[in-house]
């Protein structure tokens, strides 16, 4: 950031100026991608259990999902 002048005794910001973003190789998009799918795909799944498990998210459930998160199987079919 960088200092604009003051007024009074109070200092205003303002935002300097940004470089664009570096662009990423084709390995590092393709990654950044299967990343960003696995998540949509488990947040979804999630949705769905709790939707059918009544809509509210409890304790016991949420220790159930941490769980089958955690060890990989992503699959709730209760």
């Amino acid at each position: 950031m960088t200092i604009a002048r003051p007024l009074g005794f109070q200092i205003i910001a303002v935002p300097a100026a940004t470089s664009p973003a570096p662009k990423h190789n084709l390995l590092r998009r393709l990654y950044d991608r299967l990343i960003e799918t696995r998540e949509h795909r488990a947040q979804r799944t999630v949705d769905e259990y709790v939707a059918r498990q009544g809509g509210r998210l409890t304790d016991s459930m949420e220790r159930e999902i941490g769980e089958r998160l955690f060890d990989g199987g992503v699959k709730f079919r209760s």
